[in-house]
């Protein structure tokens, strides 16, 4: 069994293009397409292997998308395990505006999942006892109950895992009710989870730290997109600033991220080192085009340019 298990529900065939101006009514005529594996755990899972973590992507997978994610998958020898559905995996396409720097991306809410296969995939991650860490990240498709998560914070806590979560809307709020080990919200999740403005710094660290003293969650890694991210514990909260980097697309930080937050926690890094990890991994996706993610050599090197503020 890997040491770290990522579960992707929706994941995607990510198709990237770009074009000099996007505009209605017209036949737009792009530049050759990148085509990746795509879903918030798979990206996370492609990270950590870059890193060189033992880690397995646990993803469902139908049609002939689905056959395409896995070999996608398999040309970058990620560790994976499909779960089988009947419905097909669905694509994402994005496409980016050259004379904006803008990217246009179009999500689709992916295949219809039976009672059957969303338990599958839930027995599938009860077989994780020995993983340290199991991640989910990404949207829940359609048939998939809004608890779905909140069932696999319980179990993972059951079995000794670390559970880690990605999400939004009601399957987020679901999980912190059954509590999970660390949450990646943005600040617009966590207003909406709050219902309170949040405007200034020390309402941000008030509000993770209440997640935190509800019992929700023992580490909240909050992402203010431009503005950079905080770490929060019950004891003590890190801010770190953004990285200004030359932005090839967005698609993928926030994965990226996530991924490089977990492998540092994993090799026993402090907090502080652990956010400098996480920054430096997130700002390397923006160099790449796509869904290409960081890559290991940009992460080293911008990690020493990460300033870390204990607040």
């Amino acid at each position: 069994m890997s040491h770290i298990l990522t579960l992707t529900m929706n994941p995607a065939v990510d198709v990237f293009t770009s074009i000099d101006r996007v505009t209605p009514g017209h036949k737009l005529r792009c530049e050759p397409a990148q085509t990746h594996p795509g879903g918030g755990g798979i990206n996370v899972a492609r990270v950590l292997h870059r890193l060189g973590a033992d880690v397995r992507a646990l993803y469902t997978s139908g049609g002939v998308t689905g056959r395409v994610l896995r070999e996608l998958l398999a040309q970058e020898q990620i560790p994976a395990q499909a779960i089988e559905i009947t419905n097909e995996t669905r694509e994402s396409f994005t496409v980016h505006e050259g004379c904006s720097g803008q990217d246009f991306r179009f999500v689709l809410p992916g295949p219809l999942l039976s009672e059957v296969e969303w338990r599958t995939c839930l027995d599938a991650t009860s077989q994780a006892q020995a993983a340290r860490y199991v991640i989910a990240s990404g949207s829940l498709p359609p048939g998939v109950p809004s608890d779905f998560y909140a069932q696999m914070a319980s179990q993972a806590r059951t079995q000794g895992n670390l559970f880690v979560l990605d999400t939004s809307g009601a399957a987020l709020r679901a999980a912190l009710q059954a509590g999970v080990h660390l949450v990646k919200p943005s600040l617009r999740e966590l207003r909406d989870l709050t219902g309170r403005p949040l405007a200034a710094e020390s309402d941000w660290c008030e509000a993770a730290r209440g997640l935190i003293h509800q019992g929700r969650a023992h580490i909240v890694a909050l992402s203010l997109g431009e503005d950079g991210a905080l770490l929060v514990t019950a004891e003590q909260a890190w801010r770190a600033h953004a990285l200004k980097v030359e932005v090839a697309s967005t698609i993928g930080a926030g994965d990226s991220f996530l991924a490089g937050l977990v492998w540092a926690l994993d090799q026993q890094h402090d907090m502080a080192q652990a956010l400098r990890y996480a920054m430096a991994a997130g700002a390397a996706a923006l160099l790449t085009s796509g869904t290409s993610l960081c890559q290991t050599a940009d992460i080293q090197r911008l990690l020493g340019d990460v300033q870390v503020q204990v607040l």
